[in-house]
């Protein structure tokens, strides 16, 4: 199924990522983990951000625990220390992602979209964190649901199905990590990677991939 030439009235629903899908924010949280563990050494913060590029859509916690155990070395985090590397990092972030710039025709699609489907997010920010983004760039309007982490996104996904009456063939999920596709394919959804052009592609070479979100607008 060639997903960019179907119809776009096909879809019953679209599930978002949201960093790097509605906004530009890939290299702000990038920015954000180097900052975060650079007092450890340039080497250390260095593997941070490639770790957070390789493992994009993954949450935030289970990032901070993997750098604890095995950039560091160290024994497992507390739920304490847990939350002020959350705290810190979401300081970091948070007004740089509600300022930056959305993905080329994201705004667009959930004008157009908002009226005819439910639109959801699925991202791997925390829930509470994301909701305020949303808002405070808003768009709150345009999405029946907005949902983060703590629970995996393939959970999240599977939450959707079954809070609505949808086909999982006719939904259509727009990611841009594996962890967006794997929980799409578990889910029985149809996927759409998004690669920003000068990135590497994730992606299995059978799954369609675009450099924005203007394709589905046309």
């Amino acid at each position: 199924m060639n997903i960019t030439t179907r119809q776009i009235d096909y879809w019953q629903a679209i599930i978002f990522d949201f960093d790097g899908v509605i906004v530009e924010s890939g290299d702000i949280k990038a920015q954000a983990f180097a900052e975060l563990y650079r007092h450890h050494g340039e080497t250390i913060a260095q593997a941070a951000v490639d770790y957070h590029r390789t493992n994009g859509g993954m949450s935030r916690y289970l990032k901070f625990h993997y750098f604890q155990q095995n950039l560091l070395n160290n024994p497992p985090l507390t739920k304490e220390e847990e939350q002020e590397l959350d705290q810190r990092f979401s300081k970091l972030v948070m007004n740089a992602v509600i300022a930056c710039q959305p993905v080329a025709g994201a705004e667009v699609l959930l004008h157009r979209m908002v009226e005819q489907i439910p639109l959801f997010v699925a991202s791997g920010t925390p829930e509470n964190e994301l909701r305020t983004i949303v808002e405070r760039r808003s768009l709150s309007r345009y999405f029946t649901g907005v949902h983060g982490s703590p629970r995996f996104k393939e959970a999240l996904v599977a939450d959707i199905l079954s809070a609505h009456p949808l086909d999982p063939e006719r939904v259509l999920m727009v990611g841009d990590a594996l962890v967006d596709y794997e929980s799409a394919h578990q889910n029985g959804v149809a996927f759409l990677g998004r690669v920003r052009p000068g990135d590497d592609n994730p992606f299995p070479e059978s799954v369609e991939i675009v450099p924005d979100l203007c394709p589905l607008t046309t």
